[in-house]
């Protein structure tokens, strides 16, 4: 299953898309809440949450201060969009 174009708003996606999306970019999925998710990169580390209207993001100790920062993005944002701004980190 092929994932619509780049500039598709999010909510366009089918579930199983998004699921596949994300385990694309490296994260996995918890299997006790299955809307959230974990993704761990070199310099960073993030939980992700795939709430009703939105895609919520928490960057863990984010500044190396023990900080997080969390931001939300609306499904309306585009695939491509939402991944520039999640995935390029904190």
């Amino acid at each position: 299953m092929s994932l619509p174009s780049a500039d598709t708003p999010l909510y366009n996606h089918p579930l199983p898309q998004i699921e596949q999306w994300l385990k694309d970019q490296g994260c996995q999925q918890d299997q006790k809440q299955l809307h959230c998710w974990r993704i761990q990169k070199s310099n960073w580390e993030a939980e992700l949450w795939l709430d009703i209207d939105q895609l919520t993001i928490r960057y863990v100790d984010a500044e190396g201060v023990g900080q997080d920062i969390q931001r939300s993005f609306k499904y309306s944002l585009s695939r491509k969009d939402i991944e520039q701004a999640v995935f390029s980190g904190p």
